[in-house]
């Protein structure tokens, strides 16, 4: 019998994983990507002996595939998605792939903002924990790469709305919603509740015995679920104690409430600083109680967690300036968190390509906090057509080396700069982790 071709589009992280977990399976596959490849995927597909092109897509042998694992990345609009689309081809993600392949529980978090560090804290909790835990989806390792080489019993999965687009018969045990804000409106036609479908496709398919925790003063969360009224237990957390939340804080302390258990924990004493952080700590000391872990190990994972590259990372401080590595904002709501949580004058660069931003959520906190503001980006128009005449000093740079060095010139002792773009990288980046990295480096040079 004939092998079914699988075909793979897009050669990053997930699609060499994908591909690798196709040919553990049997499939016949075939990698196409319309880029460049990064050496190591290019290394990784000869090593596999797994067909593969680059900077560009031989239509007639995709179109002959059986099933098609898309890249989150890829629009549908794409000229190569349009043709797959016409002829009818089943096309899925990585995540709904891979989870045909593991029996391992899924613990799955998304939201516009703070996926990535409630993520990593729950693995964090977990493996601190002694479990048997791997972390994929939008971070760290190929999901699907991990379900073909190792054995675990439990994945611990940050995913993106892009991801979550291509799921349909996966299953998350515990889905995690954090919240939702307008963000990658270019990709869902600057349709807000596109976006949101997307995002509450985690829920689909959970049972009675499965768990969907989610902040509760999110007003569109909020009306998804009762819009939805899914089957799974649900465990809302929010900042004040009332009848229908099971974590909150009072007193200083955050509490959580779970199977007849009363966790608290010092609001001090938690690794991670700024109120988006206790709602982060809380949903995922929820998991943690769903899942057995002792209060004495919770508490001692919240305290110990040392946080995410790019999330509001403290770099350095030079002449008493305090510099603040906040690259992973891509988004208005990301940088409000940022601001919300400065203490001192902020210098603030911001900029890159516009996903449809709005930034009157951000103009107050501007207004009140920041001294001035640096527009790093190819085309800051936009940045000037809102900001300008609410902030004394604003300076444009091209390069972070020229935003880093007027940051310098424009901070005072005391001061914090603060690198929180509210916009992708890809006008002169690529991709965040460049941006951040970046910053880091000409901090250092100072």
């Amino acid at each position: 019998m004939e092998k079914k071709l699988m075909v793979i589009l897009g050669g990053g992280e997930s699609g060499v994983g994908a591909a690798i977990l196709a040919q553990k399976k049997e499939y016949r596959v075939f990698l196409s990507d319309s880029g460049t490849l990064a050496d190591a995927h290019r290394q990784t597909l000869q090593a596999y002996q797994i067909d593969f092109e680059e900077n560009g897509h031989t239509d007639e042998a995709i179109l002959e595939a059986s099933e098609i694992v898309k890249s989150p990345g890829i629009p549908n609009t794409a000229p190569i998605m349009q043709k797959v689309l016409a002829k009818g081809i089943p096309v899925i993600s990585e995540i709904e792939f891979a989870g045909r392949y593991t029996d391992a529980k899924m613990i799955c978090i998304t939201g516009s903002n703070g996926k990535t560090t409630t993520a990593s804290l729950i693995y964090h909790i977990l493996r601190s924990a002694g479990l048997n835990v791997g972390m994929g989806g939008n971070i760290g390792k190929s999901f699907a790469r991990q379900v073909a080489e190792e054995s675990y019993d439990y994945y611990v999965l940050e995913l993106s709305s892009f991801q979550l687009e291509g799921v349909y018969d996966f299953k998350a045990d515990i889905a995690v919603l954090l919240n939702i804000t307008p963000d990658h409106l270019d990709r869902y036609d600057y349709n807000l509740q596109h976006y949101v479908d997307a995002k509450m496709r985690i829920v689909r398919n959970q049972k009675t015995e499965d768990a969907i925790i989610y902040w509760i003063d999110d007003p569109l969360v909020t009306r998804e679920m009762e819009k939805l009224k899914p089957s799974a237990a649900i465990y809302p957390f929010a900042e004040r104690k009332s009848d229908r939340v099971v974590a909150y804080t009072e007193n200083r302390k955050i509490y959580i409430q779970t199977k007849e258990n009363i966790f608290d924990m010092e609001l001090e004493l938690l690794a991670l600083e700024g109120m988006h952080n206790v709602f982060n700590s809380m949903a995922s000391g929820i998991v943690a109680k769903l899942m057995d872990v002792s209060d004495e190990q919770l508490r001692k994972s919240l305290s110990d967690f040392k946080g995410v590259p790019h999330r509001l990372e403290k770099v350095a401080t030079v002449r008493g300036v305090q510099y603040v590595n906040d690259s992973k904002a891509t988004n208005v709501n990301s940088c409000w968190y940022a601001l919300q949580s400065m203490r001192s004058k902020t210098v603030l660069i911001l900029g890159g390509t516009d996903k449809g931003n709005d930034y009157s959520e951000i103009e107050e906190l501007v207004r009140n906090k920041v001294k001035a503001l640096i527009f790093l980006g190819k085309d800051n128009r936009k940045l000037h057509t809102f900001f300008d005449g609410k902030v004394d000093e604003i300076w444009d740079a091209t390069s972070m080396t020229e935003a880093v060095e007027a940051a310098y010139q424009l901070s005072e002792k005391g001061d914090t700069v603060l690198l929180s773009p509210c916009c992708a990288s890809f006008d002169l980046f690529n991709n965040y982790e460049e941006r951040g990295d970046q910053f880091k480096e000409c901090v250092r040079r100072l």
